[in-house]
């Protein structure tokens, strides 16, 4: 019955102030599948592709990484919440998921750095949540079948008999739904960097190159953490949006050139992949993450597919395929550079250990090279942080 499958929000309540009266809410999957919960968020109807992150901690970071954009975030670490939120956790102004979906909301919060609970965290940042739902069954679902669309509904549940009209409300916001391939998601959220202020780590004296380097960073969704490490290297660096032309970008006479990570689909990335193009003709160090390795593959004529369910999360082994050391990773994508039409210019230099796609490769003879994956961590290990320092060598020999 009805009654008995959605839940009794007097039973959940705790003994936080913040959560009493709190409404329900319901996630409908493109292909039918419901879920009932309870709103932990901003009241709203929030739409975007299911996907889960198998991240155990550094839930502001994913929350806050631009790379989510159009997602509707599934953590299936059971208790989120627990040291609240700070400002300095950031990687981008803003959140820009369309939602989050997690089993359970710590109801307080203890951290020396905490400044608000993540439920304040996500009311005033107008970010759709629930809570309460069986996310490992999700998870699974997701697995087996793909990432599919969803929709959250948490703005006007209050009683049992609010719930079929939740659920029109939440097909007509998937049937609107254009989804993300096809898309340029990336301009979206060009643009959100992070100032380069005065508390971002400076270069230590041992990474300090020979002379200043300029590095300028394509923005198509930028992670704070990956601007931290080029200055950490020592790099003078300047971030321009993703609609920036490649002689506006030549104007700014960079030694490097790094595009970015990002949401979505590369291929309607047009602009980003013309300037790969032509900083490959130049031989220009050219450092391409996450979305910025599709980039580049795209513009060396590679293929490219969407992945049935993508990598989300922070312990991705993957192998350097030129010495053999295994690394654990932080992923974060949904599209794959396909092994099908490579060519012999290109040199394949990592791969996953969970599915054998494409992690990295290099321009043979060039200063051309990417990974797929998040050398900066956050959330997650840093044991590939040598992607920068590869980077930094690879600027230092060309000038």
């Amino acid at each position: 019955m009805l009654s008995e499958e959605f839940l009794n929000i007097s039973e959940l309540i705790g003994v936080s102030d913040d959560f009493k009266g709190q409404k329900k809410a319901v996630l409908v999957l493109d292909d039918g599948m419901t879920f009932f919960g309870r709103s932990i968020g901003y009241d709203d109807v929030s739409v975007g592709e299911v996907v889960f992150n198998t991240a155990m901690t550094g839930y502001q970071e994913i929350i806050t990484d631009p790379s989510y954009c159009n997602q509707l975030v599934t953590l299936t670490y059971p208790h989120i919440g627990n040291v609240g939120c700070n400002d300095t956790d950031m990687e981008s102004i803003k959140p820009h998921l369309s939602g989050l979906i997690i089993k359970q909301i710590s109801e307080t919060f203890s951290n020396h750095r905490g400044m608000e609970s993540l439920q304040c965290f996500l009311k005033r940042n107008k970010i759709v949540g629930i809570d309460k739902i069986d996310t490992r069954k999700l998870t699974l679902h997701l697995r087996g079948r793909g990432s599919q669309n969803g929709a959250i509904v948490s703005s006007f549940l209050k009683n049992d008999s609010d719930l079929e009209e939740a659920k029109r409300e939440a097909r007509s916001a998937l049937d609107s739904f254009e989804g993300i391939s096809g898309k340029n998601v990336a301009e979206k959220v060009s643009g959100f960097a992070l100032p380069e202020d005065d508390n971002w780590i400076s270069s230590s004296k041992k990474s300090q190159p020979k002379k200043p380097l300029k590095v300028v960073v394509v923005d198509l969704g930028v992670k704070k953490n990956i601007i931290i490490n080029l200055k950490r290297l020592g790099f003078l660096v300047n971030v321009v949006p993703s609609n920036s032309t490649f002689t506006v970008i030549k104007e700014l006479n960079p030694d490097g050139l790094v595009i970015s990570n990002g949401p979505g689909d590369p291929e309607p990335c047009e602009n980003a992949i013309e300037v790969a193009r032509l900083a490959i003709e130049e031989n220009l160090p050219t450092l391409g993450i996450c979305l910025g390795h599709q980039i580049i593959g795209l513009a060396l004529g590679l293929g490219i597919k969407k992945m049935t369910v993508g990598h989300h999360g922070a312990n991705h082994p993957v192998e350097n395929l030129k010495n053999g050391n295994i690394f654990i990773t932080s992923q974060n994508h949904g599209f794959v550079v396909d092994q099908e039409g490579l060519n012999s210019k290109v040199e394949i230099t990592h791969s996953s250990l969970f599915d054998g796609t494409i992690q990295g490769f290099k321009l043979k003879n060039s200063n051309i090279f990417a990974f797929q994956g998040h050398p900066e961590g956050c959330p997650g290990p840093t044991d590939i942080s040598e992607v920068f320092s590869d980077f930094l060598f690879s600027v230092e020999n060309s000038v």
